[in-house]
C-alpha cells in the first residue's frame, strides 16, 4: 500500500514457467495483491502461480496478450485496486521498479506511468536487438509527432495505471494482440490523462518472451493504424470505437464464462 492506495500486480502470462518464480521472488512488500492469468499454457505456469501464492485465472483458450490484459485490469478491479502495475512474468524487467512506478500513480501526479527502457540509455546494453531498438525509435518519433506528446517509448510493457483510467479508456474496444499496449497509451493521450515516465532496465535474454520479426512488423503496422486512427479522430473526420467515449469498458462480467480461477 502507498498513500493509503490498494496496489495491485497483475502478470499476463504465457508459457512463463521458467521465470515466474525469479519474478515472484523479487515483488515488493508493498504490493497488496499479485494476480497472473495465463492465456492457456502449455506448460504449468498456472500451477506454479497457484503454488507461489498469487490469485491466479486461466483463459479456457489463448485468446493472446490483449485479451490477458483486458482479464488482468478486470480482476484487478473486482479485487478493489487503486493501483495497477503490469509486471510481465518473463523477467525482462525487474520487479525492484514495482514501487518506483506505483508511487508516481498513487501520489496523484500522473495516471499511467511507463517504465522506458530508452531513458537511460540501457537498451541496446541490455540486450534489445538493434532493429528492435531503431523500430522503436522511428515508431517512437512518428507516434510524438502525430499525436502531440513527448514520451521516451511508446512500447513498454512494464506499467502502472491508475484505477480511474482503467475505468475511463474503452479497452474492449482494443486488438486482442500486442499493439493493444500501444493502443492504451493512444487512448490515455487523447483522453487527457497524464503519463509519466521512469528509467527501466531491460533484459533480454533466452528466456525471456520475444516476438519474433514478422510479428514485429504486425506490431509495426498496427501502431501505424493507431495513429492513423487518432489523427482522423482528433481532426472530426470520424471516431472509431476505440476512441469514442461510449465504447466498451472493463466490467466484472467481461468474459468471465472463459475464465476460471485456481
Amino acid at each position: 500500500m502507498i498513500n493509503g492506495k490498494n496496489i495491485v500486480v497483475v502478470m499476463p502470462a504465457y508459457n512463463a514457467e521458467n521465470t515466474l518464480e525469479q519474478t515472484v521472488r523479487e515483488l515488493p512488500e508493498i504490493v497488496d495483491t499479485a494476480i497472473l492469468v495465463d492465456d492457456c499454457s502449455s506448460d504449468r505456469t498456472a500451477a506454479l502461480a497457484r503454488e507461489l501464492g498469487l490469485r491466479t485465472f486461466v483463459h479456457d483458450a489463448n485468446y493472446g496478450y490483449g485479451r490477458n490484459q483486458q482479464t488482468c485490469y478486470r480482476e484487478a478491479l473486482a479485487a478493489g485496486a487503486d493501483i495497477v502495475v503490469m509486471l510481465h512474468p518473463d523477467y525482462q524487467y525487474t520487479p525492484a521498479l514495482v514501487p518506483a512506478l506505483a508511487a508516481m500513480a498513487a501520489g496523484g501526479v500522473y495516471d499511467m506511468v511507463l517504465g522506458s527502457r530508452i531513458l537511460g540509455g540501457g537498451a541496446l546494453k541490455g540486450g534489445m536487438p538493434l532493429y528492435k531498438y531503431v523500430s522503436n525509435r522511428l515508431l517512437t518519433a512518428f507516434q510524438n509527432l502525430f499525436l502531440g506528446a513527448k514520451l521516451s517509448e511508446y512500447h513498454t510493457g512494464f506499467r502502472a495505471f491508475s484505477r480511474k483510467l482503467l475505468q475511463t479508456l474503452p479497452l474492449l474496444e482494443n486488438s486482442d494482440d500486442f499493439v493493444f499496449d500501444n493502443q492504451m497509451i493512444a487512448q490515455a493521450v487523447l483522453f487527457g490523462f497524464r503519463i509519466g515516465e521512469i528509467s527501466c532496465p531491460t533484459s533480454y535474454h533466452e528466456k525471456a518472451s520475444s516476438i519474433n520479426l514478422r510479428r514485429s512488423i504486425e506490431y509495426g503496422l498496427g501502431v501505424l493504424a493507431t495513429t492513423v486512427r487518432f489523427v482522423m479522430c482528433k481532426l472530426g473526420i470520424l471516431t472509431p470505437p476505440m476512441f469514442d467515449t461510449t465504447g466498451r469498458k472493463i466490467d466484472l462480467h467481461y468474459y468471465s464464462e472463459a475464465i476460471r480461477e485456481i
